[in-house]
């Protein structure tokens, strides 16, 4: 439409606009009847208030057309019919299928990867439909080049022949931009060790938001903090700050319970329970403290205590160390003590090697083949892998894999043996609707020897372990446990599951092969103090029949502050 039409038309318009006040109807036409057809697919609105719209909505109806190829379109005329509808014809010209764009010495042309096109020598073609977002993609990577402030032009556009046009590219650089400080906004004592390490963000680093923003969404597989808003940058005429909002949250836990059966020989009620304690980033350095102690029904005491240092002085080392004290009733008691180094290799992955040793001493007057004094020590390789869904309060873990080995050899005073240990525990929840999910967990260790002594072998069982039995009644040099539950949630805050449990277990000591069930139901209740949990189950031996006598209750609170 030339400049003179346009007056008029609004003129016109406006002239008409002062005589009637209906609403206005438009129809558009094309030089035929299939580009009449293109022209509809658009879907244009036909009715308006005013003709200030309906001019509008042709501007932008020619804007469609030539984005597709119509790039010859013009509004020919406007015809009004009567006094509240208007006929405005188009011509389309011929459709212009493709677009070659010629670049220079200074456009990267390893970015064309990233769009779909063909290449020649100092050019690329792309269909003129994906012009737009193609602009936009080889844009928005040179943006991640550090240059967030860069534009693209298309210049001396011709036209080749019938389907083709031709343009050279233009790339309107502006400084490149690195990060130049990092400033925390609502925690400000967050570890800067986290930042460098497990963010991987850091001063000097090439200026990319996209890539930001992706790191910064991984404060979400941290349990100590959580991102408050989106980070935000600052640029000045020579500096880049970059603005990150976090927020502490709480994450130390205290967990216990209390269980209670019926003791076979003597028919009375036992109790039994434990407390497991842990605090973490206390001290704002990303650190975890644990200690645990259980006693149980059946004469039995744990203590353990660890620590875990992550990123010591900035680096990607973390160093784990704790000790271990198990006693059992005045048979014996043994201490383990143990360190580690971890590198954690992202958010998910770490690996560590160390070494333990573990003194045991035989409590009672005389040793036997099976029961005396040793020491071990080992030199340890392990593997974690652990997969977050903190946004389920319930069930934050999804995924958790622990891995680990030992190669060593214990001594006592008949001499030297060579020995190796595996241990292994894995859960996983299958999420099968927002209503119901599958929660499975395998748990399994192996000693490997020449000869055991009771007092080095494994103990298992329990709300931890194979429900349905007593804590650490079962004694294995190889065991596995696999724990099943369907989980239905009634609530947000509230679930209930089955129990169907199911392990195997050798002790080469007292030659025996068993395979046991177990079975029950519990519950959980999110509360203002914490996960409160209850399970009824019941276990049997393979050569043993179920008795109901037999069922264990547990209660546990794990509260979080």
């Amino acid at each position: 439409m030339s400049n003179i039409q346009r007056c008029i038309f609004l003129f016109l318009l406006i002239l008409s606009h002062q005589i009637f006040s209906q609403s206005l109807n438009l129809n558009v036409q094309a030089e035929n009847e299939l580009k009449t057809k293109t022209i509809d697919s658009f879907g244009y609105a036909k009715s308006f208030d005013n003709y200030v719209g309906l001019e509008n909505e042709l501007n932008k109806l020619k804007d469609k057309l030539t984005r597709i190829g119509y790039i010859d379109t013009t509004i020919d005329s406007i015809i009004r019919k009567n006094d509240t509808l208007l006929d405005a014809y188009f011509f389309l010209g011929k459709k212009i299928e493709r677009i070659r764009i010629k670049y220079g010495n200074d456009f990267n042309s390893e970015l064309l990867n990233f769009i779909n096109h063909n290449s020649g020598e100092g050019y690329f073609e792309i269909p003129i439909t994906q012009l737009e977002n193609s602009l936009n993609t080889l844009n928005s990577k040179i943006a991640e080049q550090g240059d967030p402030f860069s534009t693209l032009q298309l210049i001396n556009i011709s036209k080749e022949h019938s389907d083709l046009i031709s343009a050279e590219l233009k790339i309107v650089t502006n400084q490149k931009r690195r990060i130049d400080n990092i400033i925390v906004k609502g925690y400000e004592k967050f570890p800067q060790s986290y930042i460098k390490r497990f963010l991987k963000l850091r001063k000097g680093k090439t200026f990319n938001l996209n890539e930001i923003k992706e790191k910064v969404e991984l404060l979400e597989d941290l349990r100590f903090a959580k991102t408050m808003r989106e980070p935000e940058v600052l640029f000045t005429q020579d500096s880049t700050t970059l603005y990150l909002y976090i927020e502490k949250a709480r994450t130390n836990n205290f967990d216990g319970f209390l269980g209670f059966g019926t003791n076979e020989n003597t028919n009375k009620i036992e109790f039994d329970g434990y407390l497991d304690l842990r605090l973490v980033n206390n001290l704002n350095y990303g650190e975890t403290i644990n200690l645990f102690y259980k006693s149980d029904e059946i004469d039995q005491q744990t203590f353990r205590i660890d620590t875990d240092l992550p990123y010591m002085f900035g680096s990607p080392i973390g160093i784990q160390a704790g000790l271990n004290i198990f006693r059992k009733d005045t048979t014996f008691s043994n201490a383990k003590q143990y360190a580690k180094v971890n590198y954690q290799i992202n958010s998910q992955h770490r690996v560590a090697a160390g070494i333990s040793s573990t003194k045991s001493t035989n409590l009672l007057d005389n040793d036997t083949s099976i029961l005396n004094d040793y020491t071990t020590n080992y030199y340890t390789l392990g593997y974690i892998f652990t997969k977050p869904q903190f946004y389920d309060a319930l069930f934050p873990i999804n995924f958790w894999l622990d891995f680990s080995t030992g190669f060593g050899d214990r001594e006592n005073n008949i001499g030297n043996q060579s020995q190796t240990i595996f241990n292994v525990d894995t859960y996983k929840i299958f999420n099968l609707n927002p209503k119901n999910s599958i929660y499975t967990r395998f748990n399994g260790a192996i000693l490997t020897s020449d000869d055991y002594l009771d007092n080095e072998l494994f103990r298992f069982g329990g709300i931890n372990s194979i429900r349905g039995f007593e804590e650490n009644s079962l004694v294995a040099n190889l065991y596995g446990v696999v724990n099943t539950e369907y989980r239905y949630r009634l609530s947000n805050g509230i679930y209930i599951h089955s129990v169907l449990d199911a392990a195997y277990f050798e002790n080469q000591i007292t030659d025996t092969k068993e395979k046991l069930f177990g079975f029950g139901f519990g519950l959980g209740l999110l509360t203002n103090a914490g996960l409160f949990r209850l399970n009824y189950s019941s276990g049997k031996s393979e050569n043993r029949q179920f008795r109901l006598s037999d069922s264990k209750v547990h209660v546990s609170l794990t509260a979080t502050f």
